[in-house]
Order: C-alpha cells, then structure tokens, then sequence
C-alpha cells in the first residue's frame, strides 16, 4: 500500500488524458474494496483463509504486470485495470486480522489481530527503499520497475500462504434458509448493538483517517510549509498507525474493546482540535499523529468487537459487509476531502470530522452503559 501512494498519482500524471483524471487510478483502488470484500470473505467462508489469501497474491502479481504494461503501452485503461487489481488483492489480505484470531485461543484473539498490523510499519521503512531502487530500472518506462517489485512481493507473499495450515471453524448447524430469511438474518445480525458498534466504530475511524491524510500534503504546501515536511508528516503519521499495534491487543485484553474505541476516537478529536487551531508544523505532527494512534485503535477495537460479537456461521458475510462499508467509506471520504480542501479550506476538513468522534463515543457509550443490551 505504501508503494501504491507513491505509484498511482504519478503513473496517472503521466498516462491520465486529462489532468483532472491524474488520482482515478488510485480512486478505482479503493473502490475496488467496496465491490470485492464481501464476495471475498463469503469466498473464504467456504474454501478457506489460505485460498482467499492466495487469490490475494494472485489479484497483486496479476495489478503489478499490468501496471508495468499500462506504463510500457503508455495505456492510460490498462493502468487502470491494473490497480483495480492491487486494491482487490490488498482486500483479500485485510481478512489476515480475522484469520490470526481463529487461529488462536479467546484470550489471544485481540493480540493476534493487533499484531497483524505491525506489518503496516515495516511496510512504511521498506516501501519508499524499494521504490527508489526499482522505479528506474527499466529505461524505456519509469515507474514500471516498481510495479513489478509489487509482482514480485506477490510471489513472495504466496510462499507464506501456501504453508499456512489453518483449521476453519465450521458452524455447530446448517439451516437452509431462503433469499429472503436470509436477508432478515443479515439485517438482525448488523443492528446488534454490540456488531452495529464495530461496524461504526471502524467505519469512521477510517473515514476520519482517509478525509485528513489525503489533503494533508496539499494543505501544508498551501500554507507555507515544504514537500519535504510534508512527506515527513505523513510518514510519522503512518508510522503512528501502525505501531501501537504492538501493544493494542494487551490494552484490550486489559481495558475491553469499547474503552480503546472511546479513547482512540477521543484522539482523534484531540488531533483535529491541533489541526484547526495550530497551521504550523509542529501542529500538522501532532494532527497526524494522533490522528494515526486514534484510528489504530478505533479500527483494532472495532475488529475486535466484531470478532467476538459474531457466531461463526455469521462471519463470513458480516466480516465482509463490514470491510464493505470500510473501503465505502474511505472512498467517498477520499472524494469529499479533494472538493472541501479545493473549496472551503483546511479547517473546513477538521470541523466536519468532529461530528464523527462525537457520534462514534455516544454510541460506543450506550454499548459500555448497556451491557444487557449485549446479547
């Protein structure tokens, strides 16, 4: 994924028709998610982790070769195809969350599921050195290097994945339900409060995420600072996603879902207040920051919650409902923050996501407050 913040906005300049079209390639990514994750993670409830994860592999081997094409041909079309393919692959592997808890004993489950994003941050220190190292090495088409090193981390990664030995939870009982129960089932399942929660609780932490790191870079260079603070920004700020991921699982384990869900939403509130009143730097750090620890532990927590709160017969279409509405949400977010920081400003971006803190901590509230409401 870092790789790809680097790759899309700058193979679309150069391939993209028009200027306007330079960010659809990384906008198609995304959306890919909303239209894979679901059929994905019902893919896996029947056939397995291992060969959803190896599909995974295939989707970014398959993106990394037509991107590489797209930049040879000068295919604006193939380009595209290309990162609706790495945005579908990386779905598949967002289900490793889920996969480390079933693989690991009740008390375990939120540990396993953090550690899994500390895979994030070794990915923020080796994306931008494999990069640079490969973005050249084919002449003839800049770039198209480092999309094959994406092709070649895929055959990497499915060497991993062909040794894993999952055992897939089966449900105790197989009813048969017609199309119309079973949507009466979905229905029932989503608006639990406990799952209803998660849901949310991931839903807008990465909304919050998404509407303040895309325009970051564009903001700090409108306001004075250079694209070298910029860049360091946001590279602490990535590094904030993912370390606390170390020790997310144990805070859980200790404080129960719903307390990191409040104090990672509380962070992320406390984040945008530094946005909207400090446009220096050492503002803008501690926006991002903030802003990374809080969604680490609005999405883990929300992961969690929703892990536990599901009956392995629901998993496999609520998992992917869930992770749905995610990639949703951080689509339109993406959008929404290009028009608001073009039209009304930096500020504007700040205040709009205080709103979302607000909901997300009320109804986490009723959850903690409610526990009879539980099950």
């Amino acid at each position: 994924m870092p790789m790809l913040i680097l790759l899309g906005g700058l193979a679309g300049i150069k391939l993209a028709p028009y200027e306007s079209l330079a960010t659809l390639a990384p906008s198609i990514q995304i959306f890919a998610g909303v239209l894979i994750a679901t059929p994905i993670s019902i893919f896996m409830s029947k056939y397995g982790r291992r060969n959803g994860f190896l599909v995974g592999c295939g989707l970014i081997i398959l993106g990394g070769i037509f991107g590489a094409l797209a930049l040879l041909e000068k295919s604006f079309i193939i380009l595209n195809i290309g990162h609706f393919c790495l945005g579908a692959g990386i779905i598949c592997f967002g289900y490793m969350r889920f996969a480390a808890a079933e693989a690991v004993t009740e008390k375990y489950k939120p540990t396993a599921m953090s550690l899994t994003l500390t895979s994030g941050l070794v990915a923020t220190f080796v994306a931008a050195e494999i990069f640079s190292l490969t973005k050249d090495s084919l002449s003839s088409a800049p770039l198209a290097g480092a999309y094959l090193a994406i092709s070649a981390l895929g055959i990497i990664g499915c060497l991993p994945v062909l040794a894993l030995r999952l055992t897939t939870e089966k449900p105790a009982t197989k009813t048969q339900q017609d199309g119309q129960n079973d949507k009466i089932s979905i229905f029932k399942t989503i608006t639990r409060l406990p799952v209803a929660t998660a849901i949310i609780a991931a839903a807008v932490a990465a909304t919050a995420m998404t509407i303040m790191m895309v325009p970051t870079p564009l903001a700090m260079l409108g306001m004075g600072h250079t694209e070298n603070h910029a860049a360091s920004v946001i590279n602490w700020h990535l590094i904030a996603m993912f370390a606390p991921s170390f020790f997310t699982g144990w805070l859980i384990q200790k404080f129960g879902e719903a307390s990191i869900i409040i104090t990672g939403m509380l962070l992320i509130a406390i984040g945008t207040v530094c946005a909207l009143y400090n446009i220096e730097l050492l503002g803008f750090y501690l926006a991002l920051i903030l802003l990374g620890v809080g969604w680490n532990f609005g999405f883990i927590g929300g992961s969690s919650l929703l892990q536990k709160s599901l009956t392995v017969a629901e998993r496999g279409k609520i998992q992917g409902i869930n992770d749905t509405l995610i990639a949703l949400s951080s689509t339109f977010a993406s959008l929404l923050a290009g028009v608001v920081i073009a039209n009304l400003g930096w500020a504007s971006i700040a205040i709009m996501v205080l709103p979302l803190m607000g909901f997300a901590i009320v109804f986490t509230l009723w959850l903690k407050l409610k526990p009879s409401l539980n099950n």
